[in-house]
């Protein structure tokens, strides 16, 4: 079932659903979702040496990447053509029997930007900040602002409470971020390896 905003109002009340700092719900509840605001770290892709990127040999993927504060009241450009990651200001918090799902802002996607390339469900018991993977398909550049709004999430209950949650699974690879972080998909092909 998915959450109206009856029901998200009711998880923040119980604790079940915890978002920091507090929402302010004139301007970020909808119907059926919460609107999150962009936060001021982003990870850049920078050129490199290496011809691609193989999972399967160890790679130090932060080296791929540079991190890019943004000050207050400046702005971070999307050129045309453009993947980062970025996360939200709010640190987020869900019980083990929700789950979370994140979109895009309509506004935002008919000037060409793409909040998530296909990571948008949060599993059961999520804990952190949420990474969007913003991208620019437009023609172009665009400027985002720390603190706009940048996505929205949904929530929806379980039958029963995950018996794996997202904050107790020894295989989540995101737990408890604090700002968005780089793939760490080369874990998976190391941990392979070992099992061999």
């Amino acid at each position: 079932m998915t959450f109206s905003d009856q029901d998200i109002l009711a998880g923040l009340k119980s604790g079940r659903i915890v978002i920091r700092p507090r929402p302010n719900f004139a301007e970020q509840l909808g119907a059926c979702s919460i609107d999150l605001h962009l936060g001021n770290t982003f990870q850049v892709f920078q050129h490199t040496k290496l011809p691609y990127v193989d999972l399967k040999n160890k790679i130090d993927f932060e080296s791929l990447m540079r991190t890019v504060i943004v000050k207050k009241n400046e702005a971070f450009i999307m050129q045309q053509g453009d993947f980062v990651l970025a996360s939200t200001k709010e640190h987020i918090e869900f019980a083990d029997d929700i789950m979370g799902r994140v979109d895009g802002r309509s506004s935002l996607a008919r000037l060409g930007i793409v909040v998530h390339s296909t990571a948008g469900r949060f599993d059961a018991g999520w804990r952190g900040v949420v990474t969007v993977e913003l991208g620019n398909l437009g023609v172009m550049p665009v400027t985002l602002y720390p603190g706009m709004r940048i996505c929205s999430m949904s929530f929806e209950e379980l039958k029963t409470p995950s018996s794996r949650p997202y904050w107790k699974n020894p295989k989540s690879k995101y737990s408890n971020a604090k700002v968005a972080q780089t793939s760490k998909l080369a874990l998976e092909f190391e941990s392979q390896a070992k099992k061999k």
